[in-house]
């Protein structure tokens, strides 16, 4: 082996870091276990909201919804209607700045508002809203929903616990506007799952899931009621759409960087999956990680010192240096550059690769917890729809292939098949498709 890559592969075994840490099929049965403990109210990481939408329901083509989506990062607006050959169209596009984001707090009263103000122009031309709102939120079964909690490090801590579809409307009524009769809330993985199904109308099926892995990560899945012990006066007939929060998920083989990311979090003691792979924590993860292989000594004395010069390494550098470790407009080619010392730049990029495919490894882990959880076919005559939406997934170096190395043999031994789906603005489409079925 080379030497560099033992070294850097000797430092990750020793704090837990390694690929090899990750056993997926341990992963997926653990997840599997968690994801029952959710569906029956017992104490779980992985919350496993029931959203009482289904996924049989016929989308009108008379008819336009406003859609609101509320990321990460963005919080977009558009009136979107569907044509008679089920194509979707959007017609209105904004986006603008997720308010709670750029490290300011914001109140109730302005978080509100600033989405009504974005609504009021558009309202006159629809019946309902379809909100995408990517924050854990507990569904009710008139599609209203109560923000759990804020993740992604979002700043309006008086939202928490609030109603969000009936604050909305009492907002929209502040400025004179009359509200529509509903205001449909899912989540943006939600929305991503309905958007394959609408996409992929002439396939056969066997099931749906959807994931997402942008700056955060989650996964949602169809269940059957019979299931959803938690949830009371469910039809045992029929089935819907659970969102598992799988973000949240506790994973067990976690590493010593991963303490010490999760150690510097607003809460530490959460979203654990998230802050192992999704893009707003990747940089952060690498910064430990390099931190912790620097005072291991596996850098030379300069290199680390250059290094620890950078302070935070971003998201993009770390993954960017994965692309191309000697040129590009990157922090980490700069530093070293001026190390000049080629063996710390091969060990820094082997330490990078590393943590990706733990990510990929990771990831496989939570989408086959999914099919295998769900109401999906066997064979390749049924295969399952994975709706897959998020610039991380397809940026990340080489991510893809990775995934699919460890996913696709894991769920074909089991008689499980599944086709992966890309769709642009999913959660725009998913979420009038919600408002417009439900």
């Amino acid at each position: 082996m080379n030497p560099d890559r033992k070294a850097a592969e000797n430092f990750l075994v020793k704090n837990r870091m390694h690929p090899d840490a990750i056993d997926l099929s341990k992963t997926v049965d653990h997840m599997l276990v968690e994801m029952t403990r959710g569906l029956n109210g017992e104490a779980s990481s992985l919350a496993m909201i029931p959203t009482y939408v289904e996924v049989d329901a016929q989308i009108p083509s008379d008819r336009k919804a406003v859609v609101l989506d509320a990321g990460g990062t963005n919080l977009r607006a558009a009136l979107v209607s569907f044509s008679s050959d089920g194509k979707p169209i959007i017609e209105n596009f904004s986006k603008h700045p997720m308010p709670g984001t750029g490290g300011r707090d914001v109140g109730k009263e302005d978080f509100f508002d600033t989405l009504a103000a974005l609504v009021e122009p558009l309202i006159d031309q629809a019946e309902k809203i379809g909100f995408c709102f990517s924050y854990p939120t507990e569904i009710f079964p008139d599609n209203d929903g109560r923000l759990i909690h804020w993740s992604k490090e979002i700043k309006a801590p008086e939202v928490e616990g609030r109603m969000i579809g009936s604050d909305l409307r009492a907002a929209l009524s502040k400025r004179g506007v009359a509200a529509p009769t509903e205001v449909i809330i899912l989540n943006d993985t939600v929305a991503t799952l309905l958007t394959g199904k609408v996409s992929q109308s002439d396939r056969n099926w066997g099931g749906y899931v959807g994931f997402i892995l942008g700056t955060g990560t989650n996964t949602c899945y169809v269940e059957s009621n019979s299931q959803i012990g938690k949830a009371a006066d469910l039809d045992s007939v029929h089935a819907q759409i659970i969102n598992c929060e799988s973000g949240n998920y506790a994973c067990p083989q976690r590493g010593k960087a991963d303490e010490r990311l999760g150690a510097a979090t607003a809460k530490p003691e959460t979203y654990w999956l998230e802050k192992m792979l999704s893009g707003a924590y990747f940089g952060s993860l690498a910064t430990h990680t390099v931190s912790l292989a620097a005072e291991s000594g596996l850098f030379k004395a300069g290199t680390a010192a250059l290094l620890a010069g950078l302070g935070e390494i971003s998201t993009k550098d770390a993954d960017n240096y994965t692309h191309n470790p000697t040129g590009g407009v990157n922090a980490l080619v700069d530093v070293m550059k001026k190390a000049g010392d080629a063996s710390d730049a091969a060990r820094l990029w082997y330490l990078t690769d590393a943590l990706l495919e733990r990510a990929a490894k990771l990831t496989a882990a939570n989408l086959a917890a999914s099919v295998l959880k769900g109401r999906t076919g066997s064979g390749p005559l049924e295969p399952v729809c994975l709706t897959i939406d998020g610039t991380t997934y397809y940026r990340y170096y080489r991510f893809q292939h990775r995934v699919e190395s460890h996913l696709r043999p894991f769920l074909t031994q089991r008689d499980k098949f599944y086709e992966t789906v890309q769709v642009d603005d999913a959660p725009l489409i998913g979420a009038a498709v919600a408002a417009l079925t439900n």
